[in-house]
């Protein structure tokens, strides 16, 4: 085995590493030395004492006691050294090399080729490193397992990255966080709650779970951190547990990614006679708190601070297909990004308007556009409405009497005698039903007021509308050509047609 000579640190003195071969031949070498000499000088003493010699003499006497001293200490150091070879000094080198080549993938490796002549003091310590070895290796990988299980598992409830800094960071479980700038992608289902509502539980969580999943893995390959699911919403954040330049940037792209891959599966449960979904989705960016917040009895990894409440309100803002990016997302995006103006809105508790950017492409090397889309559809057509205006989920105005202009695919026109300002949520009712089927609620927001001859017409974008009423609206609009007075006598209303 090759010597390594080093330097080791022990109980604060610098001292060299021997192996046991050196250790044990010096050791054997210098006490026979020792001995021999307190012989010789006592030998040579006695002589000189107890006898009157001449000195030529006594030198003569000395030299042959120094010849037969050196040829017992080269016997003794030949056949020592190889008993002690054999006995001692090679059994523990191979137990020391093969410790140096432990491998629990190999077997053979770990085994120690110990002849028939070792010691059996050395035997007994080989099985007992066989003993310790089997343990040792018996419980690294119940370990191993146990961390594997655990990773799986709460990368279920965490990102994996995350589960990843908790175990192996020695504050890993620690209460308390650090500050680091993120960006936050709040993503929220248009209407999920009055759908369910309609339809069995069941096959409601199916579809929820079914759309999780498909926006889980886009999230992922944009290397976003799910930080949770709030009912039908979901919480991503870039720039945890490390931040990256790029962090707003692959934002806005899985945000694009999240919008067209949704359209997507909407086909496709369209296809199965499932009910589709539509998105909104708000980004921004800023300073957060990020780490182990709540008590020693109850801690969740999570992100705390006022980007996190403003990415929400910017998400409230959208309607089904959109992307809006908040004012500091957009000024690191804004080469890299399509966007249309801007909209100012003047939220509750906020000191200032809100400003936000709908994003429609983004470059290189993502090249991904979406945008909502625009049917030139349309039925001119004045129907009896009922409007309340919405706060969240709450109504917080008495109803307002109107009627619509024109109907659209995911937009319609009403006409209405107070002004609503710009993205004010609100709720509709027609006033009427057709062969026994009564419209449903139609949540809309308002996306421009227009001042006309004939009053105050408020366009709205509709956020969620039942889809059999959906589906009846379409057939109309489809099915009936512009100033046709022979729909109106169908439906059975005297509206004029405009």
């Amino acid at each position: 085995m090759e010597k390594q000579k080093a330097k080791l640190h022990l109980f604060g003195k610098h001292v060299k590493e021997r192996g046991i071969r050196e250790i044990l031949l010096n050791g054997v070498f210098w006490r026979i030395l020792v001995i021999e000499i307190i012989l010789l000088i006592g030998s040579v003493f006695y002589r000189m004492v107890s006898q009157d010699v001449a000195p030529i003499e006594l030198l003569w006497y000395a030299l042959r006691i120094m010849a037969l001293v050196a040829i017992i200490i080269a016997f003794m150091m030949i056949t020592l050294r190889r008993f002690l070879e054999i006995k001692i000094i090679k059994p523990l080198e191979i137990i020391a090399d093969a410790n140096l080549q432990l491998d629990g993938q190999n077997p053979k490796v770990n085994h120690v080729p110990l002849d028939g002549e070792a010691a059996t003091e050395i035997r007994k310590i080989v099985e007992t490193r066989s003993q310790m070895l089997q343990t040792l290796l018996k419980v690294s990988e119940q370990r191993l397992q146990l961390v594997s299980f655990i990773k799986e598992t709460f990368g279920r409830y965490l990102s994996r990255r995350i589960v990843d800094e908790i175990l192996e960071s020695p504050g890993g479980r620690k209460i308390g966080g650090r500050r680091q700038t993120v960006t936050v992608v709040m993503s929220d289902l248009r209407g999920f709650s009055d759908l369910s509502d309609i339809r069995d539980p069941e096959a409601m969580v199916q579809i929820l779970n079914r759309y999780f999943e498909t926006m889980t893995q886009v999230i992922h390959s944009y290397d976003g951190i799910i930080d949770e699911f709030i009912g039908d919403a979901i919480l991503t954040v870039f720039g945890v547990p490390e931040p990256r330049a790029d962090d707003p940037v692959r934002a806005v792209a899985c945000a694009l990614d999240m919008q067209r891959t949704l359209a997507a599966l909407n086909r496709e449960m369209a296809r199965e006679g499932m009910p589709t979904l539509e998105m909104g989705i708000g980004i921004n960016t800023g300073p957060v708190v990020v780490g182990n917040l709540g008590s020693e009895a109850r801690t969740k990894y999570g992100i705390v601070g006022a980007v996190v409440n403003v990415a929400s309100r910017i998400e409230s803002n959208t309607v089904g297909g959109q992307v809006l990016v908040g004012e500091s997302t957009y000024t690191q995006v804004r080469d890299k990004v399509t966007a249309q103006p801007p909209i100012t809105v003047m939220m509750k508790g906020m000191k200032k308007p809100l400003v936000c950017y709908p994003v429609t492409a983004i470059g290189a090397p993502y090249d991904i556009a979406f945008s909502i889309a625009q049917s030139d559809r349309q039925l001119n057509i004045q129907l009896p409405v009922r409007l309340w205006r919405m706060e969240g989920k709450k109504v917080i105005s008495a109803p307002v009497s109107g009627e619509t202009r024109f109907i659209g695919d995911g937009r319609l026109a009403v006409k209405i005698p107070v002004h609503l300002e710009p993205w004010t949520n609100v709720k509709l009712l027609f006033e009427f039903c057709q062969e026994a089927h009564c419209f449903s609620d139609i949540y809309a927001k308002v996306l421009s007021v227009e001042n006309s001859a004939a009053g105050l017409l408020h366009h709205l974008g509709i956020t969620y509308m039942d889809p059999r009423d959906k589906t009846l609206l379409s057939g109309w609009i489809e099915t009936t050509a512009p100033g046709s007075d022979a729909f109106l006598n169908e439906i059975g209303l005297a509206s004029e047609m405009k």
